[in-house]
């Protein structure tokens, strides 16, 4: 036989269960709890790739505003090159997480029946250091022009986002190195301005 205090013990739960079961007071936190790292997750991820495709203009408009520079000139030295080169890295800022590779290369086309094509000289800045460009170069199909001078401006750079810029908060978000280095990169051709060719006088 079930005594009275049980069975009115037993009610009384179930009352109580049956009100928290129905209590809506608290569902906004839960849901706001939910919610919350997602909503983190798209701001960081549009802030992210706002800024991207920002520097990704900035590292073009390096390579178009060096070659425009250089393509005003009718002859130059190292010195102007170089200085050249140091105004075109400071373009990219207020972005300062890695530094960008810029490469000035004078190209002539010969006149032989098969035009060739050969660096009269070059320059690059690497990691804010300035030196001696590559030897060899190519030129688009529709560029390659026998008696052509060309200016050739390649521009890179190792974009590193906000959320793997250490390698601490790399290793706590578990992001692959695929994050920690995005190439960017732009190549401009444009012909002397001023004159047919653009002479260095100690490349």
């Amino acid at each position: 036989m079930m005594r009275a205090g049980a069975h009115l013990k037993t009610s009384g739960i179930w009352r109580k269960a049956i009100r928290f079961g129905s209590d809506r007071r608290g569902i906004a936190a839960v849901e706001f709890a939910l919610i919350m790292p997602l909503l983190l997750a798209m701001y960081f991820i549009t802030m992210e790739a706002s800024q991207a495709i920002e520097t990704s203009k900035k590292v073009s408009r390096i390579g178009s505003m060096v070659a425009d520079l250089v393509t005003q000139q009718t002859t130059v030295v190292k010195a102007d090159i170089d200085a050249i080169m140091a105004i075109g890295a400071v373009t990219l800022q207020p972005y300062n997480r890695s530094v960008p590779g810029i490469t000035i290369t004078a190209i002539q086309v010969t006149t032989d029946a098969t035009p060739l094509v050969q660096v009269v000289w070059s320059r690059k800045l690497v990691n804010g250091v300035a030196s001696a460009g590559p030897t060899t170069a190519t030129v688009p199909p529709k560029l390659k022009v026998a008696g052509t001078f060309l200016i050739r401006v390649d521009s890179t750079l190792g974009y590193t986002p906000v959320i793997a810029w250490s390698s601490g908060n790399q290793q706590k978000l578990g992001l692959t190195s695929a994050f920690n280095n995005i190439t960017m990169g732009e190549t401009y051709y444009l012909r002397p301005r001023r004159s047919t060719t653009i002479p260095c006088g100690d490349c």
